[in-house]
């Protein structure tokens, strides 16, 4: 693990690699490898230079070709470099390989943001997922990690056969572990369910704020709700989510969540590990997706965005986008182009509170024509209604009676339908 002392200098020493596939992704990779600057110091590293490699595609043993890795080692040992950062995922092959060739350790990006979560997590629940994250990382990664060993034997001087190789120990005991976590994690998600119960209850619709990492959702959060959230300019300063209450201008009770910054290329298993955390999301009435326009490769990460929403299943909930750090945009153009491509984004700058007042009336205004509480009693020989009812909207509390249903739901009006004539509340 990266270890990092407070108020002192960053303990290792990291050169940053990445491969340039295509001639016309120079500009990608380059904001990649800037990003995974951003990972690297967030980590408390000193980042001492990029190296970009142009390939057809990963060499299977080093990555990045054997001449290039020793290009790589001469660096190492002319800069003081004593860690190797890669922006793809590595094979436990490549980072061996690459290890003796260099002589200094080596992490792929998605080890790099583990370590990021292991130093920044602070609730139980935040600790228990980033440790399921790192094993299920690791389990693939145990092979061929103790093949020097032979297999133990039990008994008085050896007497008995081979047992089990240390690899196969390790595998058990992972496994073991994941388990466990997975139940201690199954018990988080349990009682976050029985608090959105209760949210539920309350009739208080949820704003979910979504983005990219560092896009500035918990500066809007603050603003909106002076929930004193995190909100270092670093990646990753929220991992646990923050639900914060507000009111609208038109006095209208909202609950606003912000959670876990998403991020191009985020690994399978982290949005695993996070679903209870993320489930926020899918969760919410409405998001409120926040992109920093200041951003040159602001599209490519609402793009990215948009992968972890069809990934929770929340990619057609109704949503507000806002365009913040509007104060860091000094071409008009963009600005223009924005809302030309963003259809009813709002213009704001969380940090100098501007353009909150439309940001507010949008929500409203959103709100509006979403879900509403009713109250229902509905026939017992309709079960397709009480259906119905599951199905397009939140069922906050049902009681069957001999005659009749009564329910409570959270539904938009366009769904009631022929339900309609069963509200109690008009």
């Amino acid at each position: 693990m990266i270890e990092v002392k407070e108020n002192s200098e960053p303990r290792e020493r990291a050169l940053l690699v990445g491969i340039e596939f295509k001639r016309n992704d120079r500009w990608e990779i380059e904001d990649l490898l800037a990003e995974l600057s951003q990972l690297a110091a967030t980590a408390g590293l000193e980042v001492v230079g990029m190296n970009i490699s142009r390939r057809s595609k990963p060499h299977p043993a080093t990555y990045i070709g054997t001449g290039k890795a020793r290009e790589i080692a001469d660096r190492c040992r002319q800069d003081g470099v004593s860690l190797l950062i890669f922006n793809g995922d590595l094979s436990p092959a490549q980072t061996r390989n690459l290890q003796d060739v260099s002589g200094v350790r080596v992490l792929d990006r998605t080890e790099l943001i583990l370590e990021i979560f292991v130093q920044r997590a602070r609730t139980r629940e935040a600790r228990l997922q980033i440790e399921l994250a790192q094993l299920q990382y690791l389990l693939p990664r145990l092979t061929g990690a103790w093949t020097h060993l032979s297999r133990q034997k039990g008994g008085v001087k050896g007497t008995r056969d081979a047992g089990e190789k240390q690899i196969e120990i390790d595998r058990r005991k992972t496994r073991t572990r994941i388990q466990h976590l997975n139940k201690e994690i199954a018990k988080v998600r349990r009682h976050r369910e029985a608090q959105r119960k209760q949210r539920r209850r309350a009739g208080i619709p949820l704003v979910s704020i979504i983005g990219y990492t560092n896009s500035g959702k918990s500066t809007l959060l603050n603003t909106l709700t002076a929930a004193a959230a995190p909100t270092e300019d670093k990646l990753f300063a929220t991992l646990d989510p923050i639900i914060r209450k507000a009111v609208l201008p038109s006095g209208r009770a909202v609950l606003f969540s912000d959670t876990v910054g998403f991020i191009r290329q985020l690994p399978h298993h982290l949005i695993d590990a996070f679903r209870a955390t993320l489930e926020e999301v899918g969760e919410a009435d409405l998001l409120l997706e926040v992109l920093d326009l200041s951003h040159r490769m602001v599209w490519e990460r609402k793009r990215s965005v948009e992968v972890v929403l069809k990934e929770l299943s929340a990619d057609e909930k109704p949503m507000v986008v806002v365009l913040n750090k509007i104060d860091l945009v000094e071409d008009e153009f963009l600005l223009g182009e924005a809302r030309g491509r963003i259809d009813g984004g709002v213009p704001i700058s969380a940090l100098r509170k501007t353009g909150l007042e439309d940001l507010l009336k949008a929500l409203d205004e959103k709100l509006a024509g979403l879900r509403r509480s009713h109250r229902l009693l509905i026939p017992q020989n309709r079960p397709d209604l009480v259906a119905r009812l599951h199905r397009d909207g939140r069922v906050v509390k049902i009681d069957y009676h001999k005659k009749d249903v009564y329910v409570e739901v959270m539904i938009e009006d366009r769904f009631l339908e022929d339900a309609r004539q069963y509200l109690l509340d008009g």
